[in-house]
């Protein structure tokens, strides 16, 4: 991973090989990000996404193999416990052009990925809906 900053904004690069949840935690930490947007594309070859079910309070995840071509990966940098927290959501196309997508837990690069972080000034945190969803919510 390579990154470079203008301003409040970091423009990142993964390469064939690399782990993209992992690299963008490790940036975060490194880097101070508490709290961002990140956008991007590319492509990879293994993904692990997943839906969570509200009844069953609990993610299901899938994980996709072959050429895919990342057509969006949205999503926000907050903190939970002092610590980054990731909340990616993903579509990639495969050789037949069918997208598929989801909540993004693991994904390795096949060619490159190309990704933005925009930094806002400030600290969301994240707190356990117990009596709802059970998802990390933002607490605000």
């Amino acid at each position: 991973m390579k990154y470079k900053k203008f301003g409040e904004h970091y423009v990142i690069r993964f390469d064939r090989g690399e782990e993209l949840v992992k690299g963008l935690l490790d940036f975060s930490e490194k880097e101070g990000v508490r709290l961002g947007i990140v956008s991007g594309i590319g492509a990879a070859d293994f993904m692990d996404v997943g839906l969570y079910s509200v009844e069953e309070k609990e993610y299901h995840s899938v994980e996709l193999r072959g050429e895919m071509e990342i057509t969006a990966l949205n999503g926000n940098i907050t903190e939970m416990e002092g610590k980054p927290y990731l909340h990616l959501h993903i579509s990639a196309g495969n050789s037949k052009m069918q997208v598929q997508g989801g909540h993004l837990r693991a994904l390795r690069i096949s060619g490159t990925g190309e990704v933005f972080v925009t930094v806002i000034e400030g600290t969301v945190g994240r707190e356990k809906d117990e009596k709802g969803t059970g998802l990390n919510v933002f607490s605000l």
